[in-house]
């Protein structure tokens, strides 16, 4: 349940949440009371994008599906992130193409793009209302040197993988963002917005229609390999499946050790301002884009859907911390790139978990016998909805099922076990190194 506070301090709107600023006026899913069955199909553990989307396929299908969740459905960062869609591959063509040869890395980028369709094809045809648009997305250059390279990548996404893409220089950014930090940037034109927690809804609606049984406050404690299937350990009791998928990315546990190893959880914080005039979203958001940029600690940030607020999100610390604390971090870090928000409280603070790896790509595939797709470092809106239903034709043995991810080595480093001592002192360096360059910018 959500926590109202009323501390001290300019920036805390009065009765501000650590609550997602999209969980408000959104009753909390209504799943009918139900037992745990002895025995089912498939057993999904995870009842995030990932998890649903394969349960619609296996329940359509009309194999007898269970999604278990530990907590509420829907209780992790399916809920919380910023809602922007991109073509979700980190990794540039050359780079995956030293990696895995000119075939296999472009079939990897092109699986961002049909992921991006997909999503859009999903919510449509479910007719789920999330607030679903190709607004386009503004990539905003930190340093002069930063948009050269932006304007090199955007000649060759255009060229080589037809990716709309247009550099808008430095004099015309203002008719995209309205602010003056930065050195210009990227458009992409394709690049869509969505609300996160009412199309998590709608796939949850769906999945029940479907005939999948989701059942909350269900935790799973163990998984054993039997002859013929699973058996899965609840506090709620033991069920059999003859198949299991593993759908938790940023909340992957010891209850799958060897998915623990190889996904990096990292906390994505993100900030609603108080409502603000019109004018004034018109100014800072014209055309209505989402918009980040190209800091190493990257920030994120949108006009809610009914464009009455500003939603800015971002890594704030080396390590972990409260919404108490990102929350006056974030709002200073907005307050930067959009001066004239410095009067303006904050009305929720929040954070959820995602997972990054350590090749910066999705992975999915089965382990031990078990089905997984997770670690979509960041993207995971479309991402997780694409290879959660791939997953699901996979569970099927359906040839579509098969995507460019699979089967690729799933990277993880010695002495790694799923804690990321490592992550507060890269953080700290590249934040460090992302102030040093927006410094040295504007000295000359």
């Amino acid at each position: 349940m959500a926590s109202e506070h009323n501390q001290g301090g300019d920036v805390w709107a009065e009765g501000w949440r650590d609550s997602s600023y999209w969980l408000d006026g959104l009753a909390a899913p209504k799943l009918a009371q139900q037992v745990l069955p002895r025995q089912v199909d498939v057993a999904i553990v995870g009842s995030g994008y990932t998890g649903l989307n394969a349960a619609i396929e296996t329940a359509r299908a009309g194999r007898s599906t269970l999604v278990l969740e530990a907590e509420t459905p829907g209780w992790g960062c399916s809920t919380r992130n910023g809602g922007q869609i991109s073509t979700s591959i980190k990794p540039s063509l050359d780079k995956l193409t030293a990696r895995h040869g000119p075939e296999r890395g472009a079939a990897i980028r092109a699986e961002g793009k049909a992921a991006l369709a997909y999503i859009e094809e999903r919510i449509a045809a479910e007719g789920i209302a999330c607030d679903f648009r190709r607004a386009g997305r503004f990539h905003a250059a930190h340093t002069p040197a930063a948009y050269e390279t932006l304007a090199r990548d955007a000649e060759l996404l255009s060229r080589r993988e037809g990716i709309e893409a247009h550099m808008i220089p430095r004099a015309e950014q203002r008719r995209e963002l309205g602010t003056d930090v930065y050195h210009g940037g990227t458009l992409f034109p394709a690049h869509a917005s969505v609300n996160p927690a009412r199309y998590h809804h709608g796939l949850l609606r769906t999945a029940s229609d479907a005939g999948a049984q989701v059942l909350g406050q269900t935790p799973v404690t163990g998984i054993t390999r039997t002859p013929g299937g699973f058996e899965i350990r609840t506090p709620r009791g033991t069920v059999r499946a003859r198949d299991v998928a593993i759908a938790t990315n940023g909340y992957t546990t010891g209850l799958t050790p060897w998915q623990q190893r190889r996904v990096i959880p990292i906390g994505s914080y993100v900030i609603a301002t108080e409502p603000l005039p019109r004018e004034t979203m018109d100014r800072l958001f014209p055309t209505d884009r989402i918009a980040s940029d190209t800091c190493k600690v990257i920030y994120y940030y949108r006009a809610s859907p009914d464009r009455t607020r500003v939603l800015f999100g971002g890594r704030v610390s080396a390590a972990e911390t409260d919404p108490r604390i990102s929350g006056p971090r974030l709002h200073a870090d907005m307050c930067r790139i959009f001066p004239e928000l410095a009067g303006t409280r904050i009305s929720h603070s929040w954070m959820g978990t995602v997972a990054y790896t350590f090749d910066e790509l999705a992975h999915t595939g089965t382990h031990e016998g078990m089905h997984y797709a997770m670690g979509y470092c960041g993207s995971g809106v479309s991402m997780a909805t694409y290879l959660g239903m791939r997953m699901g034709q996979k569970i099927l043995g359906l040839a579509e099922g098969r995507t460019a991810f699979d089967d690729l080595p799933f990277p993880t480093r010695p002495f790694y076990t799923g804690r990321p001592w490592f992550l507060p002192a890269a953080v700290a360096w590249y934040r460090w190194n992302d102030t040093r360059q927006r410094e040295r910018a504007m000295a000359g």
